[in-house]
């Protein structure tokens, strides 16, 4: 599986071969990694409390706990967790699958995830997608083949033989990072179409009128389902207050980029010079468009808003800084976190859908057009 990291019991066949070949059960191999037994002998105790301050360690007494610690660091001990999985058929890992590793929120949303699931013991296994629908089927078999305890997928449209799969299942799914109307499955996210549609209200508020968006559009192979919503909003938006959606632009394949910003925002601009604000698809694209205007001499906000989606760090050091839509994709992460483990654990009344919402940030690229500040 690309582009991911291997933990848990990523190596059962390996363990296997090596436990049958071992004279005996647990026993160090002349020169192989020191076990369990090694530390419990070391130590002065059993290996039960040893696999306890290990998995629980607030079960065992600070002191045990202590002496055990230090002959693990002493030793270089590693937990064999292939043979555990084996034993206790447990995993202990949850798979996540994400769209892209480019996208630096997405980084920040399995960081959360990630920090709340590691206070019970699981570890993170994480697969990308490029867009690519056939890869997302790849991973959630491969992770499933593998025992994943729960799967955390993105939300979006998903194909009939991903939709059979899933269903089949009955361990916890939870879709991050968008809503759905009425979810298959747990859900913890923002709405992607009230994203596009506050970008453009805050663009119209501003008196602007010439308004453009950029995204991407897609080969049939891979689509930004969740970057589509966004435009879909904002084009609704437009269309309300009786606005043009011409310069709607969607071109070029996800996962977007500053290239992808740059070249979409050249484009527009040749296509519509008196343009006065746009709406990027993600941060990544707003700053590429940003440095567009700055090659071209078009100044920012003064001759174009620009307002992009995320909330990226990259978009705050900009000058002007970017203004954006934002989500707190940690949030997104830990919440996430909190819901897969409240599933595991079999608490009830576990909601269906949490939505974390989005919020305006309004830095330095976007201002009001001079006609809007003029009196009547």
């Amino acid at each position: 599986m690309a582009g991911r990291t291997r933990t848990g019991a990523g190596a059962a066949g390996q363990a296997i071969e090596i436990s049958a070949l071992s004279p005996v059960a647990g026993a160090r191999a002349p020169g192989g990694r020191p076990t369990i037994m090694d530390v419990s002998a070391r130590a002065g105790v059993s290996r039960m409390t040893v696999s306890r301050a290990l998995r629980a360690p607030h079960l065992v007494r600070e002191d045990t706990r202590r002496a055990i610690e230090r002959v693990i660091a002493e030793l270089g001990y590693v937990p064999d967790r292939a043979a555990e999985a084996l034993s206790t058929r447990r995993s202990g890992f949850v798979g996540l699958v994400v769209p892209t590793l480019t996208n630096t929120n997405f980084a920040d949303a399995a960081r959360g995830l990630t920090e709340v699931i590691r206070r019970e013991g699981y570890e993170l296994l994480i697969g990308y997608t490029d867009y690519d629908e056939n890869a997302m089927l790849r991973h959630v078999r491969d992770m499933l083949a593998r025992r994943a305890e729960a799967l955390v997928l993105p939300a979006g449209p998903r194909g009939p033989a991903l939709r059979g799969l899933l269903a089949a299942e009955t361990i916890p799914i939870v879709q991050m990072a968008g809503l759905a109307s009425r979810p298959v499955n747990r859900m913890v996210g923002y709405s992607n179409r009230e994203a596009g549609r506050m970008a453009a209200r805050h663009l119209m508020a501003l008196g602007h009128r010439r308004i453009g968006a950029l995204g991407a559009a897609g080969d049939g192979l891979s689509c930004d389902h969740r970057g589509g919503e966004r435009l879909d909003g904002f084009t609704e938006a437009l269309r309300e207050a009786g606005r043009s959606d011409a310069l709607v632009l969607r071109m070029g394949n996800p996962p977007v980029s500053f290239t992808h910003g740059a070249q979409a925002m050249g484009h527009l601009l040749d296509q519509a010079p008196d343009l006065e604000a746009v709406f990027a698809v993600s941060d990544l694209v707003g700053v590429g468009a940003l440095m567009e205007c700055h090659r071209r001499g078009v100044r920012v906000p003064d001759d174009v808003s620009l307002i992009g989606f995320g909330g990226f760090e990259v978009g705050r050091q900009m000058v002007p800084a970017l203004t954006t839509v934002a989500v707190d994709f940690r949030a997104l992460g830990e919440r996430t976190g909190g819901m897969v483990l409240d599933l595991l654990a079999g608490r009830p009344d576990v909601p269906r859908v949490v939505d974390l919402g989005v919020t305006l940030v309004e830095r330095e690229t976007t201002a009001f057009r001079p006609a809007a500040c003029a009196p009547p």
